[in-house]
């Protein structure tokens, strides 16, 4: 069949949505994380150099007019970088019109390439890195088996901006339950702080079947802020939050209020428009348009 090897489900950042994508991994190299139903249909492995070749052959012949490509699944950045530098020359010289490549990382992929072979990868168009960090606070990570504390997580975050990629990160209104909500978007701001990235996507977590957070929810352990708990939550993680330049973005499809806030310019007015949605004097999403 002429046409792209896509395997199980395909997932992408909201900003790629236009970007070619090309499956190099199956699944998650973590694949631990409580919340996450993403990739429990798949084993982590690297795909087939010989099917990711014709797939870089096929997008060659078929999306020029395409100017970025989004590389899947989970954490391409852990393919060694005696693979990832040809494989990237390969997409380069056949696709050379993309402006930029992309792709999902977590702490450890970032800890095992050094600032130099990152330094070749953004020679090579790797121009972004999506980095899912979830919480600033040590415990909430801990909780939900991130993997990384949060020093660990802010020392890769900095590595990929000194490289001089793009970095955007996300993190998760509610996955400290109703009990550490606070604390956790205070601990998540100074994160953000300190890493200063060039984009936040700030989800609202979802609780999915089949997911331990989803055993912990129906069994009592785990308590979801309620709306106006997530809206404070919001707030503290905003004014805890000091950016350079980056953008914070709280409009995916999860969010009660839709926000995209330039920093620094934009956070006063900002943070003045959830008190103005915590006195109920904003709409917000119904329950029933939000979804992943």
């Amino acid at each position: 069949m002429d046409g792209m090897h896509y395997e199980g489900s395909c997932i992408r950042p909201p900003s790629e949505a236009n970007s070619i994508l090309l499956q190099v991994t199956l699944g998650c190299s973590h694949n631990k994380c409580t919340f996450c139903g993403s990739y429990r249909d798949k084993r982590f492995q690297i795909k087939d150099e010989a099917i990711i070749a014709q797939d870089i052959d096929f997008a060659a012949r078929t999306m020029q007019r395409q100017r970025r490509m989004f590389l899947m699944d989970g954490d391409t950045l852990i393919i060694p970088q005696r693979k990832l530098v040809p494989l990237l020359e390969n997409i380069n010289a056949k696709l050379p019109w993309l402006t930029r490549i992309g792709t999902y990382a977590n702490a450890k992929s970032i800890h095992k390439k050094s600032e130099e072979d990152l330094v070749r990868l953004r020679e090579l168009k790797l121009g972004i890195i999506y980095l899912g960090v979830e919480s600033g606070h040590d415990r909430v990570l801990h909780d939900i088996n991130k993997g990384a504390t949060a020093e660990e997580l802010i020392a890769a975050g900095q590595k990929v901006k000194r490289a001089g990629i793009k970095l955007s990160v996300t993190v998760l209104l509610g996955i400290a339950g109703t009990q550490g909500s606070l604390e956790h978007a205070r601990a998540t701001g100074e994160l953000l702080s300190a890493m200063d990235p060039d984009y936040v996507g700030a989800l609202t977590v979802m609780i999915i079947p089949g997911t331990p957070l989803y055993s912990d929810w129906e069994q009592g352990r785990f308590c979801l802020p309620d709306e106006q708990g997530i809206l404070r939550e919001l707030r503290e993680m905003l004014a805890s939050t000091r950016l350079s330049r980056g953008l914070f973005m709280a409009n995916h499809a999860s969010n009660y209020l839709p926000l995209r806030v330039r920093f620094p310019d934009q956070k006063e007015s900002t943070l003045e428009l959830i008190d103005q949605a915590l006195q109920g004097k904003v709409q917000l999403k119904p329950e029933w348009m939000r979804a992943l």
